[in-house]
């Protein structure tokens, strides 16, 4: 395997899995603990 190709690879492995981490995290189980800073400094 090319080593281009297998940097290529490891780098798009990594983004998507700190892009499936940050929906999860937004949208799944923990977004129970997530507050809305907007709402609690409202003035």
């Amino acid at each position: 395997m090319e080593p281009a190709l297998l940097i290529i690879v490891g780098i798009a492995v990594v983004v998507i899995a700190i892009t499936g981490f940050s929906i999860y995290t937004a949208f799944g189980p923990p977004s129970v603990e997530l507050t809305d800073q907007f709402e609690e400094h409202e003035d």
